[in-house]
């Protein structure tokens, strides 16, 4: 784009309300809950992913410092060249034992491991049939892909059905996040495990927000529903949400993940995620299991959270998760309760397209196991005072 393309863009975008603006966190106060310091102002963060309170959590930054005394900062080179270390190893396995998989391959970022898990796997005369609010990675891993890509409704599995009856000759996918990362709400996933296995598909599942939240022992979604690996052979997680740390994984039988350990470009020619960070994240799976009260905590927050809301006539999309989204539809009137939150010392980032439809910004409100029922209910205050001094009239 010429430059002067370039600078209209960005005044349209300015004018729809629609431009980001990036904070700068100088300060982590973990002995606080979730408090960050952002432009010298100090916040209780209520729009990050660290579900179960695990980002400052003294298992894993002494597992990483320890790592990074014996290994250093960074792998160096891919893994198939120098870069798979000992603790890649052994996270691998363990990741392996923890979702009831025979193998686990890991990846830099969730981004890479669905570009993946897809492309290594369908055919240019299959089909992707996925999910219309799949995260981003998963459509752009499909459209990279070459086969054919059908988006139904969110959540109809009858629309999915539809799908599947209109022909194909390759191998099909039918794909789906577990828990959706901007709505809160879980897969129909034992609807969709019968529609894979009666068109002969293979589902896969990207468990980002379900993995050390969801199921009696946080095996995330699938240990929700009490669904096997013969039911979601290919599941796909990160690192870098409820288990505090950076990275991802894809997990599936022996086969699969040889596959995609010899064919996955996003795999194949990166550098390796560093040792350190696979350190910590072990750490923090050890702690996700040894301490199930996070998991019943964040949940328990957040339903007081929808039950503070309801009481005080505040409508949040239906969710059991962390994630609690207040629809308001305005980017505008969005952006202004955001910043009036902000300004009372909460962090509640405004969510506008194209992250989600057109018409339904929103604000974004997640829970952690570090918050507290004070900081909770207080949040709730601030919430009403702002929906009360903003209206639509913003926009």
């Amino acid at each position: 784009m010429k430059r002067e393309a370039l600078r209209a863009g960005l005044a349209q975008l300015a004018a729809r309300h629609l431009q980001r603006r990036r904070r700068t966190v100088t300060a982590i106060e973990s002995d606080a809950g979730p408090a960050v310091v952002v432009d010298g102002r100090r916040l209780i963060n209520f729009c990050g992913n660290d579900y179960l309170g695990l980002n400052s959590h003294p298992a894993l930054t002494t597992a990483l410092t320890r790592s990074a005394a014996i290994a250093g900062a960074g792998s160096g080179a891919s893994h198939l060249i120098t870069g798979h270390g000992l603790e890649h190893e052994r996270l691998e396995a363990e990741l392996a034992q923890f979702t009831g998989r025979a193998r686990a391959l890991l990846f830099s970022t969730g981004y890479m491991a669905n570009l993946a898990a897809i492309t290594c796997l369908a055919e240019r005369d299959g089909r992707v049939v996925m999910d219309r609010l799949c995260h981003a990675s998963l459509i752009d891993a499909a459209r990279l892909s070459g086969a054919q890509l059908k988006r139904f409704a969110h959540a109809d599995y009858v629309a999915a059905g539809v799908m599947f009856e209109r022909g194909g000759t390759g191998a099909d996918l039918l794909v789906s996040d577990g828990v959706f990362s901007m709505d809160g709400d879980l897969a129909p996933l034992p609807q969709l495990a019968q529609l894979a296995a009666a068109n002969a598909a293979c589902l896969i599942v990207d468990d980002a927000h379900g993995l050390g939240v969801m199921g009696p022992t946080g095996r995330g979604t699938l240990e929700h529903f009490q669904l096997d690996s013969a039911a979601v052979p290919i599941l796909v997680g990160t690192l870098g949400k409820a288990f505090g740390c950076f990275g991802a994984f894809v997990a599936g039988d022996e086969d699969y993940i040889e596959w995609l350990l010899q064919t996955a470009r996003s795999y194949i020619y990166t550098t390796a995620l560093p040792q350190p960070v696979a350190a910590a994240a072990r750490a923090a799976l050890q702690v996700a299991v040894s301490e199930g009260w996070r998991r019943e905590r964040v949940l328990q927050l957040a339903a007081r959270l929808r039950r503070g809301a309801t009481d005080a006539g505040i409508t949040l999309l239906p969710s059991i998760s962390p994630i609690q989204p207040v629809v308001l539809g305005s980017s505008a009137r969005t952006l202004a309760v955001s910043e009036q939150l902000f300004a009372a010392g909460f962090w509640v980032a405004a969510i506008r397209e194209p992250t989600v439809p057109k018409g339904s910004a929103r604000l974004r409100i997640t829970l952690c196991a570090a918050h507290s029922e004070a900081q909770v209910d207080a949040l709730i205050e601030a919430l009403v005072r702002a929906l009360r001094d903003t209206s639509d009239a913003a926009a």
